[in-house]
């Protein structure tokens, strides 16, 4: 099992098929075809089942992938840990953000450690926390930028930068229980979700950890509210919300006190999450690594501007 031939392997699950894997590897489908062969008679197992439809591990594939990816972990570790060693400030760090939280995190820190690590190339992926997990168990994602409760983890390693509450817009017309409503910690009026039981709302996409969150306050509230649409965006929520349409549930990154057509509340218990820094449970932290989530923490503590 040689590194070369672990990496095709690996390709080819992750394409589920061979010609599109061979197309990421810059070979011929037929040159990627051999190499499997090859692997497969050396072994005496087959590793996928190949059909029209792609190419599905079979059990000896699946181990065959798991023992596989741990070796490329191992070497990227090791490699990683000598460069720490001899000083080396180059290479390449792949980091992943969730949709609107990370790109504006990102315009702040990327400066300074850019300053920091001129030869470093950063390779960003906007893309949700669900899938940041995935690929940072697959080895895929160096470093991920989540917004998430502690049921939403995984068993890597989490670092937390900060929290945010999450709290309910409601149109300024929409008539609630106004006697349902008393002042907070936050400053903001406490509104009970269950007075929102006949109001329509905008809600967070189903693969997002927001929607998770949110739901679980509605089956709280005992009611699981008419959906007017469905967003990846929270600022397509809160533009809802202005126009009157519905109300909507948020972190408080997204408060706007001076917003037209709105009114904020906080819920009774002040429930927040966790802003926070994952990488590969076991893995090797590198001092830029190490850095850029420094940074990041000081962007969450209101440090960098």
């Amino acid at each position: 099992m040689n590194v070369k031939e672990i990496e095709y392997i690996i390709k080819i699950a992750e394409e589920n098929n061979i010609t599109k894997a061979a197309e990421k590897l810059y070979l011929t489908p037929s040159a990627l075809a051999q190499q499997l062969l090859r692997t497969e008679e050396e072994l005496g197992a087959r590793l996928f089942i190949r059909s029209k439809t792609g190419c599905v591990p079979t059990e000896a594939g699946i181990l065959y992938l798991e023992s596989a990816r741990e070796i490329l972990r191992k070497k990227q570790d090791t490699y990683r840990r000598i460069q720490d060693m001899e000083g080396i400030r180059q290479g390449n760090l792949s980091i992943g953000f969730p949709p609107e939280h990370g790109s504006e995190m990102f315009i702040h820190v990327y400066p300074k450690f850019h300053r920091l690590y001129p030869d470093i190339k950063l390779q960003i992926h906007e893309i949700s926390v669900r899938k940041q997990q995935r690929q940072i168990r697959q080895g895929e994602l160096d470093l991920g930028f989540m917004t998430l409760t502690d049921y939403q983890k995984t068993n890597d390693s989490y670092i937390t930068l900060g929290s945010e509450e999450l709290l309910v817009a409601v149109p300024e017309n929409c008539q609630i229980c106004s006697w349902d409503k008393k002042p907070g910690n936050s400053g903001l009026a406490e509104l009970n979700l269950a007075c929102l039981r006949d109001q329509t709302f905008a809600v967070p996409y189903k693969e997002s950890t927001l929607y998770d969150w949110t739901e679980s306050f509605f089956q709280q509230a005992g009611f699981s509210p008419e959906r007017l649409f469905e967003t990846s965006r929270i600022s397509t929520i809160l533009n809802m919300v202005g126009a009157g349409l519905c109300c909507g549930l948020l972190p408080d990154y997204y408060y706007q006190p001076d917003a037209k057509g709105i009114t904020y509340y906080c819920l009774p218990k002040h429930p927040v999450w966790e802003l926070a820094a994952c990488y590969r449970r076991n893995g090797y932290l590198t001092r830029p690594m190490k850095d850029f989530i420094e940074l990041a923490k000081a962007y969450w503590e209101g440090a960098l501007s």
